[in-house]
């Protein structure tokens, strides 16, 4: 009828955050459905630094499903893309319960063309693919109207793509159950519960990983001890910690228990055989710089967390920035980039006290940081209304950006 004719194209545009882990999830027990073997929590950034934007479109004049990212057709019979399809439309289906909605049936029978692009250099280590997956569900969850629980989808593109489905703090749960129902991501608090905490990230190299995460952790599954040990013992207690320490905007607690945990996920990576590298000699040089730093003030004002990459991502409190912002631009003095080494949310300028720099900086490093990205925690994805921000147009091709 008329309202089938009405939605012969239907569209949808989301934004979706990245997310960093400060208790690690690393190895899957189950790789197709990638179910993880134990829990982890992370702090979702603010959409305004650092987001994926999707569109999706569906036309019944579609001949086939397509797939755009960052401008460049990309390949949509991806198994994870396709898991992700899959069950939204899925859910969609079990959402009519058989109801003769011949608008969504007919919308459910078309092809999709999607465009997804992010505001930062992907496959970097700043957890694209957890962005990446979270926006492709969302903007799909809304084309077909659906709205249950997504986290368990997004999984299915990217183990922690299910965390970037909330803002503020999230625990994504191992999960006991064979089928994954139960391995979902639960926000632990919003953005707004801890309003003074700010994440600067050290962007060392925008070049890609050495060993992919899949691949990484796979063979840390296979090979390591330590991680078994992490998984089976370690994490249960961090995760309860850490929990508390956010409830509570405990910063000592938070920041020393983020460093502890990454550096025993990077010490799984050393254990794996043969043993993964994601940390480089400017990585080791940021995490004694931090310890030199907290050493220096007598408690923890600083605290460092490493994903499967080289990038430091540093957790402090907003009335810490402006000096250690000034720290590692001493450290690491920019070498052509003055005006753009520093990006995201201002920061001031401070003086520091020449007794901080004698302790603290030692034989400064030019040009090995390309620049600081200065965030805070932000809110989970979001719909995008105005028109104006689609990626695709009516035609399902991809629109000229200005």
């Amino acid at each position: 009828g008329a309202m089938a004719a009405e939605r012969a194209v239907a569209m949808a545009t989301c934004t979706a955050p990245v997310n960093i882990a400060v208790i690690k999830y690393w190895g899957k027990r189950d790789t197709d459905l990638i179910l993880p073997i134990n829990s982890s929590l992370s702090v979702t950034l603010h959409q305004d630094q650092l987001r994926t934007t999707t569109t999706a479109v569906a036309s019944r004049d579609f001949t086939e499903d397509r797939l755009w990212l960052n401008g460049a057709e990309a390949d949509v019979g991806h198994p994870r893309v396709q898991a992700c399809l899959r069950e939204v439309r899925r859910l969609a289906r079990k959402r009519r319960g058989g109801s003769e909605d011949a608008a969504t049936l007919s919308l459910l029978s078309y092809k999709v063309h999607i465009a997804s692009e992010n505001n930062f250099p992907t496959a970097a280590g700043l957890a694209s693919s957890a962005a990446g997956y979270a926006c492709l569900v969302s903007a799909l969850a809304r084309l077909y109207g659906v709205e249950d629980e997504l986290s368990e989808v997004a999984r299915r593109g990217s183990g922690s793509a299910c965390r970037s489905m909330w803002g503020g703090f999230v625990q994504w749960q191992r999960g006991e159950r064979p089928d994954g129902t139960d391995s979902l991501a639960l926000q632990v608090a919003p953005e707004t519960h801890w309003p003074e905490l700010r994440v600067l990230v050290l962007v060392v190299s925008g070049e890609k990983k050495p060993v992919g995460s899949t691949a990484g952790m796979q063979t840390s599954v296979e090979t390591s001890p330590l991680l078994k040990h992490r998984a089976e013992v370690v994490v249960p207690e961090r995760l309860a910690q850490m929990m508390r320490h956010i409830q509570e905007r405990d910063f000592e607690g938070f920041g020393q228990l983020a460093m502890r945990d990454s550096n025993q996920f990077h010490a799984t990576c050393l254990d794996t055989f043969p043993p993964i590298f994601y940390l480089n000699d400017l990585s080791r040089h940021i995490i004694t710089l931090a310890h030199r730093y907290n050493a220096h003030h007598g408690h923890t004002k600083v605290a460092y967390t490493f994903d499967a990459g080289p990038n430091a991502v540093i957790f402090t409190l907003a009335d810490t920035v402006d000096e250690f912002v000034e720290v590692v631009r001493r450290s690491f003095p920019p070498a052509t980039n003055g005006d753009q080494f520093v990006r995201g949310l201002p920061v001031g300028s401070a003086t520091l006290p020449q007794e901080l720099v004698a302790a603290v900086v030692t034989e400064p490093v030019p040009g090995a940081v390309q620049y600081i990205l200065h965030t805070k925690p932000g809110p989970g994805p979001q719909l995008v209304d105005d028109p104006s921000q689609h990626l695709l147009g009516a035609d399902g091709l991809p629109r000229r950006r200005a």
